[in-house]
């Protein structure tokens, strides 16, 4: 009776201290993923002035890295839109979409939005071309998920470019960001850690 008892235990025990181990781990496993994600985003922030702006003074850096406030993450779930005007969610969300394997789509609509800046005819035709062997011709090294008609539209367009040359895929891929790539980044535990209030320890008053 007494060996069949201890003989019960026995995997109960172990059972529990399986799952303490299992629930570290799980821990660890997030730190990790956070501190991974930091130093993306860190990345993301260093390059994030314009292309062919010159970096400025120290201060305007620092601002730069500036984290957001709790209230200030939080404007980011009310529309995709609020996330990309921020420059830190920008980056933030970059950071996200590279630990997914999907980058290319922020990188290509940022890469529309320099685009439909440019004034120089030279500089749009030279743009145009970079951009479509970049994301949209066939096994370009960034290359994105859009249909046969649109990329060869695209490909009769930029032979005498316009700022509206790749309207159509912009949309598409902002399209697809938000509805997919945008709700999972809310859901993330990247996102949830900026939304988190700091803890607030009070010290007991001395008598």
């Amino acid at each position: 009776m007494f060996f069949a008892v201890q003989h019960d235990c026995g995997p109960m025990d172990k059972s529990a201290g399986s799952g303490h181990k299992s629930e570290e781990k799980r821990e660890k496993m997030k730190r990790t993923l956070l501190k991974d994600w930091k130093t993306r985003l860190s990345y993301f922030l260093q390059n994030s002035s314009t292309p062919g702006k010159p970096k400025t003074d120290k201060k305007s850096k620092q601002q730069t890295f500036m984290k957001p406030s709790p209230e200030e993450a939080q404007l980011w779930s009310e529309a995709f839109d609020e996330l990309l005007a921020s420059k830190y969610g920008l980056a933030a969300f970059r950071a996200f979409l590279k630990s997914e394997f999907c980058e290319e789509n922020i990188e290509f609509w940022l890469a529309c939005e320099d685009f439909k800046k440019t004034k120089s005819p030279q500089k749009l035709s030279s743009k145009a071309r970079k951009i479509y062997t970049d994301f949209i011709e066939k096994e370009a090294p960034k290359e994105i998920n859009i249909d046969f008609q649109t990329k060869t539209l695209i490909a009769q367009n930029i032979q005498e470019a316009t700022s509206g040359c790749f309207t159509t895929a912009q949309k598409r891929v902002y399209s697809l960001m938000e509805n997919n790539s945008y709700p999972r980044f809310l859901e993330s535990e990247f996102y949830q850690d900026l939304c988190r209030r700091p803890q607030i320890t009070m010290e007991p008053h001395a008598t």
